[in-house]
């Protein structure tokens, strides 16, 4: 009985030391290559370190499996093989770095390589990036700033294999200037009968490539200011958000014109308007009492800083009575004239058609336009006009002038007035503004020749006439009549 007990405790012994039946897992690959396990229930075999394929051939998608057997050679599956498991760049292992073939047919263990990310880069202000490969390893990803602007820090940035990015997020910064053009220098002449002058420009505009809206800042005086004489600095500057700024400048030069300075008449005085000796200064001649004044009474400061007329004399009046007596029958005679040649002038017509035509091929017109009578350069022009009214009637020239703007305006020849409609007429006619002083020269035939927009001396509108509307019979007839005016 106790042999039989004996060899039962035996025959065990050997069972547990070859194995059991019992309930197991085997191992598969999904489409992955990635291990899985699936529960079944197997026969663990006697062990065999000589079988070659004990476990299944072991792979590792995205990875590389190193494997050592006990048999050498090529076997990668036989029992007890360890396989050393790694990933390619770009990958990270997730599970053991070694496995081994198990008696029971099974590997220690099992890994997958997961592809390595960096996290996705922020978006820049006033820039962008463009990446070579996404956010994976070795993906390049290189910052462009927006016209205007300029890169300041790492110009590109890598994804390393920790899945971190190499260096620092950069910025965009403005460092361009804005872009600003001054108008150009200029010089003007003070207006007649003042020391300055209006100087008007166009307001320069500032461009940036970063900032649309700009402010400008001016440091003197405003376009369209009274500018005294002398020279003045007009200064520009503009600056943008980022404090970049850019300044231009450039001068008004106000130039006086001036005359030489008038001696007073022996026994007698100069009153002048103005500065004295400007051009448009009028410069007037007056006699101590006892004697009376000979010549023109006043003189004009003319644009090429010269006087108008000679200058006046005071004489005894005894001496002066004596003469005017031998000429009085003469200038009665020359005024009743030219004053019957203007009264041959029809004014009451309705239109300004009408007015022309009793013009044309007789006489040459001279049309004066001015805003208002109390316009300086129409005055100054006044005064010049009364002295050349002789010599222009020797040359066939009347003179038509167009004063104030409707509804008040007024027309007139010599003392005859025109009808209000007539003068918007001839304006609209003649393509005249009514916001500045104007002189049109018509000839015979009413062909606008000249216009002119500054005051003009009688010498200017001889020589204008005679050079370019004077045949060379009438320039005959008057080079024998030149002495009538004297």
């Amino acid at each position: 009985m106790i042999r039989f007990i004996v060899l039962f405790v035996e025959l065990c012994i050997i069972c547990l030391s070859l194995g059991d039946y019992n309930e197991g897992s085997t191992s598969s690959y999904n489409d992955t290559n990635e291990v899985v396990h699936e529960d079944e229930t197997y026969y663990t075999p006697q062990l065999d370190y000589k079988h070659p394929q004990w476990c299944h051939v072991l792979k590792l998608s995205n990875g590389e499996v190193s494997c050592s057997s006990p048999r050498g050679g090529h076997h990668r599956g036989s029992l007890g093989t360890r396989c050393l498991l790694s990933c390619v760049r770009g990958y990270k292992r997730l599970g053991p770095s070694s496995v081994q073939c198990m008696p029971n047919r099974r590997w220690s263990g099992s890994a997958i390589c997961r592809k390595i990310r960096c996290h996705v880069l922020p978006l820049i202000d006033y820039g962008m990036y463009s990446c070579t490969r996404g956010f994976v390893v070795d993906s390049r990803c290189d910052y462009t700033c927006y016209e205007g602007y300029q890169i300041e820090g790492d110009r590109y940035r890598m994804c390393q294999e920790e899945g971190t990015w190499s260096g620092t997020e950069p910025t965009c910064a403005d460092h361009d200037p804005p872009k600003l053009k001054c108008p150009l220098s200029r010089v003007k002449i003070a207006e007649p009968g003042k020391l300055t002058a209006m100087v008007s420009w166009d307001r320069p505009v500032a461009k940036d490539t970063a900032d649309r809206a700009l402010q400008v800042l001016r440091n003197g005086l405003e376009s369209g200011s009274d500018f005294p004489e002398g020279i003045h600095v007009i200064r520009y500057k503009v600056s943008d958000q980022a404090r970049n700024t850019a300044t231009c400048k450039f001068t008004v030069h106000v130039e006086v014109r001036r005359c030489p300075k008038l001696k007073p008449p022996m026994h007698g005085y100069l009153t002048c308007s103005s500065d004295g000796n400007n051009f448009g200064a009028v410069c007037e001649y007056h006699c101590d009492p006892g004697f009376e004044r000979t010549g023109f009474a006043t003189r004009v400061c003319q644009l090429n800083r010269s006087w108008s007329d000679e200058a006046a004399q005071c004489v005894c009046e005894y001496v002066v009575r004596f003469i005017f007596k031998s000429q009085t029958l003469f200038f009665f005679f020359v005024k009743h004239l030219l004053f019957l040649l203007v009264m041959a002038i029809k004014t009451d017509v309705r239109s300004a058609g009408a007015l022309l035509d009793q013009f044309y091929e007789k006489r040459r017109l001279l049309v004066v336009s001015t805003p208002d009578n109390a316009n300086q350069k129409y005055r100054l022009q006044n005064i010049m006009l009364q002295k050349a009214e002789c010599g222009l009637d020797l040359r066939h020239v009347t003179v038509i002038e167009l004063l104030g703007t409707s509804p008040r305006a007024v027309g007139r020849i010599k003392e005859q007035r025109i009808d209000p409609e007539v003068v918007e007429g001839l304006r609209q006619a003649l393509y005249i503004s009514t916001a500045y002083f104007t002189m049109v020269l018509l000839d015979e035939y009413g062909v606008d020749r000249e216009r002119f927009v500054n005051p003009t001396t009688s010498d200017e509108l001889y020589s204008y006439v005679d050079e370019y509307l004077l045949t060379e019979e009438q320039l005959e007839r008057l080079a024998m009549n030149r002495d009538f005016c004297d």
